[in-house]
């Protein structure tokens, strides 16, 4: 069951998960044996995890815009809600903190349409919340379904593709990569968990029900496209 989720001086620059491409943090590395140490990521490797990092920092920022918009509507007309709302939200606004980070850390090129995900989240979260609160809930349904299987096909890529070959010839993942799977695998079971939540929360009485998730679900796809791209 799926249950109970700047400026910056310009000689910088943006690279491209550098610290990921020596797979090690540099204690580690320091401390690693000469045939302990895992061999670079290919140049395709490091351009994925870049996508990585920019589409779900850029995911989890719409998510937590799509609900505020949802508390904004719905908080104090409907007091049952709110700590429902609250808690979601509040695991979202994690969610997109821990990626900003990373990106900042990583020197990740951000999204270049970031504000159109805030101004299209907010009015999506509370433009169905206006409809009726199944609506909201409807939206939560469409949006974390999506979400959750992008994150368990970046999931199966990372365990799949990204098993390095160490100096001696074994293979395994980095720490900095399983640090990575362990974010996704905790971030997908939350927005699980609030996929949950909307169905509990009566997500299927929503009128149109199916027309409102389909549309959704398809905005979501192709917001996950482009963040990846642009």
């Amino acid at each position: 069951m799926l249950r109970k989720s700047v400026s910056r001086p310009a000689s910088r620059g943006f690279s491209v998960l550098k610290s990921l491409k020596t797979t090690e943090s540099p204690k580690s590395t320091q401390n690693a044996k000469p045939n302990d140490r895992f061999k670079p990521l290919s140049d395709a490797q490091v351009a994925y995890l870049d996508r990585v990092v920019r589409v779900d920092q850029a995911g989890e920022l719409g998510a937590n815009y799509i609900y505020a918009g949802q508390y904004f509507v719905l908080a104090s007309k409907y007091p049952h809600l709110k700590p429902v709302l609250h808690h979601m939200w509040e695991q979202e606004i994690h969610h997109h903190n821990t990626f900003n980070e990373m990106q900042l850390k990583r020197r990740v090129r951000p999204s270049l349409i970031t504000p159109l995900w805030k101004l299209g989240a907010f009015i999506m979260g509370s433009g169905t919340a206006l409809i009726s609160p199944e609506a909201a809930m409807a939206c939560t349904e469409a949006v974390e379904t999506v979400i959750g299987g992008h994150y368990n096909d970046q999931l199966r890529c990372l365990n799949n593709q990204y098993e390095l070959e160490r100096n001696d010839g074994t293979k395994g993942h980095s720490q900095e990569l399983s640090s990575l799977i362990a974010t996704i695998k905790q971030f997908r079971d939350d927005e699980l968990e609030h996929l949950d939540t909307a169905i509990e929360y009566d997500s299927h009485k929503a009128v149109p029900y199916i027309l409102l998730t389909e549309g959704i679900k398809n905005v979501c796809r192709v917001a996950i496209w482009t963040a990846e791209r642009v």
